[in-house]
């Protein structure tokens, strides 16, 4: 997964293509909320906004930053209190189309490869845990395997291997069953807990608390594939031209943040963290098309349930929380199903 999405040139997010767009007329392969409608960044601004000012920081870090157009939103909403926007971007393509729409924030918006040693400010990561290599474990005829890739006859197949990893809960019954594990997604929170200072974290992506994840009904899995606003499930065709991703684990990315030292702010659905954030005030004076288009982040059946909000607040002996309560989760808070 790692090779098919990073490799220098070859790796989905490593050449050219279009991926982000509204439509796959436009070349690109699936759209994310900010480019379906600015009030998805503009309702985030307002979290955004009060914990740069809880926390008294002035930098927003933006981690896979796409197509650029979360960073517009969150710049053009907040003005001077953003004193400094870097975006963590390993896709030189996509760095390009970033500094094109971003030109008129000037030097306020720098790009960097790697984290310092030490950071402050509000990271912002939107579906950058699902592009994350994950590990699959396979669970066949009660004995677990790791799955992996080998070629043969020229061709990409998977290969099991005897494993001592397992899921982090037990799946209940016997029957066949294929899951993930995500290490590197978690590796990766425990890395902002060491370097950021003073600050908060807001992640957003797809997927469910550890109890449903691993519930034995989903036994395929949830490794996919997208291309052309298409799905599917092989990801040993077309390795290089399409998107590979997985589901987030979030009682894992939470552990992983707690056991490193940052506190929980909240967790709950995409659609609860905008509404409690203002994504719909004005919306009854909004043309047609753009109503529309909103409804799109809040509705069960599309973006709404699906996706989820998790938020982390540094919380040290030289920088204690004072115990903030994080706009998007005043109300309809999960944390506790977690």
């Amino acid at each position: 997964m790692a090779l098919a999405l990073y490799t220098p040139g070859l790796g989905y997010y490593a050449h050219d293509s279009r991926k982000f767009g509204l439509m796959p007329g436009s070349g690109s392969d699936f759209v994310t909320a900010p480019e379906l409608s600015p009030r998805f960044g503009q309702a985030l601004a307002r979290q955004v906004g009060q914990a740069l000012q809880a926390t008294d920081t002035h930098e927003v870090w933006e981690f896979g930053a796409g197509s650029g157009a979360l960073a517009a939103q969150l710049l053009g909403a907040l003005g001077p209190q953003i004193q400094r926007y870097t975006i963590v971007d390993l896709s030189g393509s996509l760095q390009a189309r970033q500094r094109e729409r971003l030109a008129a924030w000037g030097d306020t918006v720098r790009w960097v490869s790697e984290l310092p040693a030490q950071m402050q400010g509000v990271v912002v990561g939107n579906e950058v845990l699902d592009a994350m290599p994950v590990q699959l474990l396979a669970r066949i005829n009660g004995a677990w395997f790791e799955r992996g890739v080998a070629v043969r006859d020229g061709q990409f197949v998977h290969a099991d291997q005897p494993t001592a990893l397992r899921p982090p809960l037990d799946v209940a019954g016997s029957h066949d069953y294929l899951t993930e594990i995500h290490p590197q997604a978690e590796a990766f929170v425990a890395t902002l807990a060491d370097r950021l200072q003073a600050g908060a974290v807001l992640l957003i992506d797809y997927g469910f608390p550890e109890h449903e994840y691993y519930h034995p009904q989903r036994s395929m899995g949830t490794l996919m594939c997208h291309r052309g606003h298409l799905l599917d499930a092989d990801a040993l065709q077309d390795v290089g031209d399409k998107d590979i991703t997985a589901h987030v684990n979030f009682s894992g990315i939470a552990l992983a943040g707690q056991d490193a030292g940052l506190q929980v702010l909240g967790y709950t659905s995409q659609a609860r963290f905008l509404l409690n954030c203002g994504v719909l005030d004005g919306m009854e004076d909004a043309p047609l098309a753009d109503r529309v288009m909103a409804q799109k982040l809040v509705n069960e059946h599309e973006m709404g349930e699906l996706f989820k909000v998790i938020a982390f607040v540094v919380d040290s002996a030289e920088r204690p929380w004072d115990g903030w309560q994080a706009m998007g989760f005043a109300q309809g808070d999960r944390t506790h199903t977690l």
